[in-house]
């Protein structure tokens, strides 16, 4: 008999944005997870995760690209889609993608509105503060839940020209505390904070009301979220100093295949038990 998992969350209910904040209020961290396919998102829904995040790292992990920048809106859609068919009591938050909300607010509510309307999710999230702070007001007018991330943006990663933690000066920490509270201000329900020192993110997560989820950012925030890939040992070329990985699947995988191979080439498979 195959050994039975223990269960870590009693609450079976769907996980909505007024739940979250009454996590926050208890003291329950909150776990998030990113996911892109129907069956992996089943798997992790079933195990009990409070937030999906369809990120769209699916431009690293499902595409290959070297930054999320490619990714386009119907490819968010489509993975927000399949991801949304295997989910019962998750939470699922779809990545706006990079172009799809900067610079145009208009553009933004459009492209909002067509990620709720064909996923069906439950949220957005997009980065940014002050610059981005129009579209996010635009969005949060058309009834989307929204959440925000500040910190280390990727989608701005030609800008800063490096993935290095950000906010370690005064005067980005202080641009950062402002936007967050700029995001709480026009309504958005969470906060991300990546790749920031954890003494900064426990006092934005301090003064928001809102829960604040945390990678890289230390243990002192509401939650915090990884990268299905990197957690999973999936991704070998990626090891940051803030990723726990809690499997190796990179080499279990590699000698399952390798396995197959052998029993295929050597005709132990099929056996005469597994022909018809």
């Amino acid at each position: 008999m195959a050994e039975e998992i223990p269960q870590l969350f009693e609450d079976k209910r769907k996980v909505t944005t007024y739940r979250l904040q009454e996590m926050k209020q208890r003291g329950e961290k909150i776990a998030m997870l990113t996911a892109y396919d129907y069956s992996m998102a089943g798997i992790i829904d079933q195990a009990g995760m409070d937030v999906i995040l369809v990120g769209d790292s699916a431009s690293n992990v499902m595409a290959g690209n070297v930054t999320t920048l490619p990714i386009t809106l119907d490819q968010m859609i489509y993975h927000g889609k399949s991801v949304m068919k295997a989910v019962k009591r998750a939470m699922v938050v779809v990545d706006m993608p990079f172009g799809s909300y900067q610079g145009n607010p208009i553009e933004a509510v459009a492209s909002a509105v067509k990620i709720m309307k064909e996923t069906q999710a439950d949220a957005v999230k997009l980065e940014g503060g002050k610059e981005v702070l129009e579209s996010v007001t635009r969005i949060l007018s058309a009834g989307i839940p929204i959440m925000g991330h500040l910190g280390l943006t990727p989608q701005s990663i030609n800008k800063f020209g490096t993935y290095t933690v950000r906010a370690r000066e005064e005067d980005e920490a202080n641009r950062l505390i402002d936007d967050a509270h700029l995001l709480q201000e026009a309504g958005c329900f969470a906060l991300v904070l990546e790749k920031i020192p954890a003494e900064l993110a426990k006092r934005v997560a301090s003064e928001l009301e809102i829960p604040v989820i945390g990678i890289g950012a230390g243990p002192y925030v509401d939650g915090q979220v990884l990268v299905m890939h990197d957690m999973l040992g999936i991704n070998k070329n990626f090891s940051p100093r803030f990723l726990r990985r809690y499997a190796n699947l990179f080499d279990d995988i590699t000698k399952a295949v390798q396995s197959y191979i052998k029993d295929v080439k050597t005709t132990d498979f099929p056996s005469p038990e597994e022909s018809y």
